[in-house]
């Protein structure tokens, strides 16, 4: 027998699985708890992650300690401590957190000064009748909970930021720096990107993991420092519950990676969960939210010459039952990378190629 509510979920969403490019044989697989999946930044967050619901640990408790691994590390610029500024020089965070056998989610968005955002939104879900605090409010909340405060600026960041700023217009009275004389940690930040983020300046990183314990409950944390040299108050999908990160503990739990305001328009994690539900796989489910965004994205501007997405994005997904997958946009990273996911279970911590919807890498 199938239910009304998954005979429409099927249904509505029929278009977009037939049709559409298809993916290699990879991006998914499992159905052994416990297990952890995310993005690639995240690799030692999941085999973290992983160590903690071994021991114990509730699912929650244990993707947050991953995710607080790379907010905290400075050489990844995409999250936490040291992450790339906005177009002020302020490094503004996003994250959020949802837990399954509760049913509770917490989330802060653009908070400025402390470090480990993940843990703050926590807070907001254990502390407060509320899901989303933001901006100042966020960090007067943070503080009165005892998180210190830091300059969140590495000079690294700073010389990023500087630079761009400096190649931002000739009709402005910034005179644009001699190539020859390119500071090496603005080399490296470039190599590291695989495009020139300064001519281009729309990249992303961000760290999302979900997570299965051996009792087949369910969690998920996203966080980021959102959209290089961003408006301030810019807030993106990392923060937003049913977007950057969903958890149905009876299903699953989703999130993303790349292009927030993509994800936000189709509510992406939220997405993912009711595909599982309607008996599709981790794999699957992700691969159908990427092709519900290349149906739906219309501006000429975010569109390849083919009339495809020409930015990343990337989805995660773990079931119930221990099965997980992941689906990119592009097979390759603007690097010429392929596109890849961190998996954490039984046979240990690793990277896997990512199923997706298009040959080739973004163009923005």
């Amino acid at each position: 027998m199938v239910s009304r509510r998954m005979f429409l979920s099927s249904a509505a969403l029929a278009p977009f699985v037939a049709g559409a490019a298809g993916p290699t044989a990879t991006g998914g697989g499992g159905g052994q708890r416990p297990v952890v999946v995310g993005s690639s930044n995240g690799l030692r967050a999941a085999e973290l992650a992983l160590e903690r619901m071994k021991a114990g640990a509730d699912p929650l408790d244990a993707v947050i300690a991953g995710v607080n691994l790379v907010e905290d590390d400075p050489k990844d610029m995409s999250v936490g401590y040291g992450g790339i500024p906005n177009e002020e020089g302020v490094v503004q965070l996003d994250a959020c957190v949802m837990h399954g056998p509760s049913g509770r989610a917490g989330a802060v968005a653009a908070l400025e000064g402390i470090k480990n955002p993940s843990r703050v939104a926590k807070a907001v879900m254990e502390t407060t009748d509320h899901i989303l605090l933001v901006g100042p409010g966020a960090r007067r909340f943070a503080e009165m909970n005892g998180f210190p405060v830091e300059n969140l600026l590495t000079d690294k960041a700073r010389k990023v930021w500087l630079y761009w700023k400096q190649n931002l217009s000739a009709k402005d009275k910034w005179l644009e720096p001699d190539p020859s004389k390119l500071d090496p940690e603005v080399q490296e930040f470039i190599r590291d990107y695989g495009r020139d983020p300064f001519r281009d300046p729309r990249s992303h990183g961000t760290i999302h993991l979900s997570a299965c314990d051996g009792r087949g409950d369910l969690a998920g944390c996203t966080s980021t420092s959102g959209l290089f040299f961003k408006m301030p108050g810019r807030v993106g999908d990392s923060s937003l519950i049913g977007a950057g990160c969903f958890v149905d503990n009876g299903l699953g739990a989703a999130g993303s990676t790349g292009r927030g305001e993509a994800n936000i328009l189709v509510s992406g994690g939220h997405l993912i969960v009711e595909r599982i539900r309607a008996g599709r796989s981790p794999k699957d489910a992700c691969l159908d939210a990427l092709r519900r965004i290349a149906e739906t994205t219309k501006e000429k501007r975010l569109l390849d010459e083919r009339g495809r997405p020409a930015f990343p994005i990337s989805f995660y997904a773990v079931s119930k039952s221990g099965a997980y997958g992941m689906a990119a946009m592009w097979s390759h990273r603007p690097s010429g990378k392929p596109s890849q996911f961190a998996v954490a279970d039984a046979q240990g911590a690793r990277l896997e190629n990512a199923a997706y919807l298009y040959e080739g890498k973004p163009t923005i």
